[in-house]
């Protein structure tokens, strides 16, 4: 199961590395793209739930990195109206361009 890294930017400019078991951040969230604090947590939140899970299909365990991660980011956006922007800096690695095809 491929990793990935999501580096974001708040509204602040504090940027922060968002670590993800599984590249379904990709369905969620685009590089380069902004989102509004409330909009990204729950983007954020929904994949990282899904990656999870897809851990627990195939290990038989739920990811506690993907819980972890998602609790930084809700820790982190509380400290910024849910009006305000986030951008998407970077996803490390970029979706297989095999995969960007497929319907």
């Amino acid at each position: 199961m491929p990793e990935m890294s999501v580096v974001v930017r708040w509204p602040d400019g504090r940027e922060q590395d968002c670590y993800s078991p599984s590249l379904v951040m990709h369905d969620h969230l685009a590089e380069g793209e902004t989102y509004t604090v409330a909009d990204f947590e729950r983007r954020a939140a929904h994949a990282l739930a899904v990656a999870s899970e897809r851990v627990r299909a195939t290990f038989g365990f739920a990811c506690t990195s993907a819980a972890a991660t998602r609790e930084q980011i809700a820790r982190a956006a509380t400290a910024y109206a849910p009006d305000q922007l986030v951008e998407v800096v970077r996803m490390w690695p970029p979706m297989p361009p095999d995969e960007r095809t497929k319907p």
